[in-house]
Parts: structure tokens; sequence; C-alpha cells
């Protein structure tokens, strides 16, 4: 376990020794003995957060303060800068899942979610109980990783499949870093656009065009966490100029590129999650990756 420092917030993390057998989950293991008002910074994945320790993770948010123990976010998660977590003696497994597979794990649409922090007690009912008790109950984070691959295989196994054709889709955006054309990804699959709208939407929990403006984000705040400068990440990425760049990056955090630069959330990343990307394998093969 490694120690993440930055100002006043302060990690210990963990990570999985080997990729999770489930393609497109990537997870990580945080101790926070002490944190105060971290900016959640969205990122184009779903967020399950499981939590075991004896303190609780508390969000401060538009609608108020929240004790949610665990719980699963959407993409849209902080969306604005609306969203800070606070906690202390918070032992978790924080886990990303790829829009393609969190609708089969989660067992509800991801549409439900829309940037909502909803309790995972509220989607898995006992399970989400037993799941804490059995986190809590081993010492080692390698088991508690591999406790949590069980989980979340068994259930993608179980759940529902997302069309190819959005798979396919998702697949094409994070590989443009979001800027595919929603255009050119419906002729390609042979849909119209609006059908592509309507399913990618209902599956994935987001419309593509916003899905790409929101994976171009978040391929531009690392390199900006990366200490590149906002003219090169702007001109690089697809952006118009620097004022767009600074419009999206204002838009999604609430803060200007010089201070996302500097946040803990996401220059954790790099030691949390060394591969910036998770592995998003040929999604037109059901079971690929297990």
């Amino acid at each position: 376990m490694r120690t993440f420092a930055r100002g006043a917030a302060t990690w210990d993390v963990e990570c999985p020794r080997r990729p999770s057998p489930v393609a497109g989950v990537t997870m990580a293991g945080f101790r926070v003995r002490d944190l105060e008002a971290l900016r959640i910074v969205p990122f184009p994945a779903v967020t399950l957060l499981l939590e075991f320790g004896a303190g609780s993770p508390v969000l401060d948010g538009a609608e108020g303060r929240r004790r949610p123990g665990s719980f699963v976010a959407g993409p849209g998660l902080g969306a604005g800068g609306a969203v800070r977590a606070r906690g202390q003696n918070v032992e978790c497994v924080q886990v990303r899942l790829s829009p393609v597979i969190a609708r089969a794990i989660l067992g509800a649409p991801p549409a439900e979610l829309d940037g909502a922090v909803v309790p995972l007690d509220d989607l898995w009912g006992r399970e989400a109980a037993r799941i804490r008790e059995r986190l809590g109950g081993v010492t080692s984070w390698q088991d508690r990783f591999a406790l949590t691959d069980t989980l979340l295989a068994r259930r993608y196994q179980a759940g529902p499949p997302v069309d190819p054709e959005v798979a396919w889709a998702w697949r094409r955006i994070v590989d443009s870093h979001g800027l595919a054309r929603v255009e050119g990804l419906a002729e390609d699959v042979g849909w119209s656009r609006k059908r592509l709208w309507s399913r990618f939407r209902s599956q994935l929990g987001l419309p593509p065009k916003r899905a790409g403006k929101l994976v171009r984000f978040d391929h531009a705040a690392h390199r900006l966490v990366a200490g590149e400068g906002a003219a090169r990440v702007a001109a690089d990425s697809g952006y118009a100029d620097q004022s767009h760049l600074c419009r999206d990056v204002m838009a999604f955090t609430g803060a200007t590129p010089t201070t996302v630069a500097d946040e803990p959330f996401l220059a954790v990343d790099d030691m949390a999650w060394p591969s910036t990307r998770p592995r998003e394998k040929d999604w037109t093969g059901r079971r690929a990756g297990l």
C-alpha cells in the first residue's frame, strides 16, 4: 500500500496485482484518515463504492449532505463542481465500471442514475450488507479485490447485455478520445442517428454526444494534471481554442484548468489506476474477458 498526499488530502492506496476477469472493470482500495472538501470530478465510468470501514463517506452536494455508505453514481457525478467528498477513517474499494457492463452488474439501467448518488442498498438490498460484511472480514486488500471480482463476475453473467452496436459505438468514442461524431457512428452501425441516440442513452445512461464530451474532457483533464499547457491540450484534444477548453472544464468541474490541474481527485489516478483507460475489448463478444 502506498500513500498519496496533496495538501490536506491523504490516502493510503492499494491496487490489484492482476486485471479483473471482467473486461471494463477497474478498481482500487483506499484508506482515508481525514479528508476535507475533495472536489468530485466527473469520469466516463459508473462509480461503485463499497465501503466497509469504521467511518463513512460524506457527500456534500446540491441536495445537501448525505452519508450514503456504499453507493453507485453515474458518469455525471460532480458535474459543475457540485459535489464534495469528506470522510474520516473511511476504508473502501472503489470500482469503475464501463457503462457497457454497468447495466448487467447493477441490475438497473444506468439511465436511472444520470449523475445521481444511489445507495447500494436500494439496488442490491441485503446483498449490499453481505458484501460489506465480507469485505470487512478479511485483512488483505488482494483478498478484497478477489471478493469484489467474484461478485461482479457473477452479476455480470446473470445480467442483460447491451446491443453490440451500442457497445461498438462506446468503444469508438473512447478510442477517439471523444472526437468520434455521432453521425459517423450511426452510419457505421447502420442505424439512424435517432435510433443510436435512443439505444445508447437507455443502455449506457447518457446520450452519445454527451458521452463524447465527457471522454474528451477526461482525456484533456489528465493531460493538464500531467503538466501540459492548456493551449497545447486544447489544440490536441479537439477544442476550437483554449477558451473552448476553459468553458468545458468549467462546465464539468466549476473550476479553471489551472485549478483542475492540481486536483487531488485526478492526481491520484496515476497511483490508483496506473492504466488510464479500462480494458475495452471486443464488446461484440458477449463474454469477452471471462
